[in-house]
């Protein structure tokens, strides 16, 4: 725990400001795409498996908890080209997928079992089920997912760590099918367009470190 603590306190200003302010620029440009479109809104297919998992409006917990999770592996960062190869990989992700639901804006059918007046009726309410695909939501769990293995390890994080990092992820992936916001299609798309932006950012990163990552070293050590 101490040593979590150590690494959050390392540039904690520059972490908030970072967060915020890349938040803040997602949102605006995914809001402006999703009231712009410049091409006709395609309606993604639905498949047997959408309607084999139910409508659960309580999944919307661990829905909202992305903003939380995609934040973590910013606050255990240490080093500046950590800091570097994270930033660029996020913007990489964030301008590849803001560009698929601008050149082809695609939406989410309504699914046998969703209600309007559920309690997570209010994500379709805002957003009309647009920006469907690939599913960015899934897509940047998937990075998280990576970037947070990967501190992890540098950290000799124990087993149940490394499997809750995995749950969570799976919680906030399975949880976009199980508010409607998603379809499979959407789900499958985001996660290969997450784990392809984690893995040439692992690789720049191994590159850039000659093999491995720096452990990090509490302050006061030698």
């Amino acid at each position: 725990m101490r040593a979590v603590l150590d690494r959050v306190k390392v540039r904690w200003r520059m972490k908030g400001v970072a967060n915020t302010a890349g938040l803040a620029a997602f949102f605006i440009a995914y809001f402006w795409i999703l009231n712009h479109p410049q091409f006709e809104v395609t309606q993604m297919p639905v498949t047997a498996v959408d309607y084999w998992i139910p409508h659960v409006p309580a999944a919307i917990v661990p829905y909202a908890t992305l903003w939380v999770y995609l934040s973590l592996p910013l606050a255990l960062m240490t080093r500046s080209a950590e800091f570097r190869s994270f930033g660029v990989a996020a913007f990489t992700l964030s301008v590849a997928g803001l560009a698929c639901f601008y050149l082809w804006p695609t939406a989410v059918p309504v699914v046998a079992g969703w209600s309007p007046n559920a309690a997570d009726s209010l994500l379709r309410n805002v957003d009309g089920g647009r920006n469907a695909c690939p599913s960015l939501h899934v897509a940047f769990a998937v990075f998280s997912w990576v970037w947070l293995r990967r501190l992890v390890a540098d950290m000799g994080g124990p087993a149940w760590v490394r499997f809750g990092n995995a749950f969570w992820c799976l919680a906030i992936t399975l949880s976009t099918l199980a508010t409607r916001q998603h379809v499979v299609l959407d789900v499958v798309a985001g996660a290969a367009l997450g784990a392809a932006v984690a893995a040439l950012n692992m690789q720049w990163l191994r590159r850039s470190s000659h093999g491995s990552f720096m452990r990090y070293r509490s302050p006061g050590t030698s």
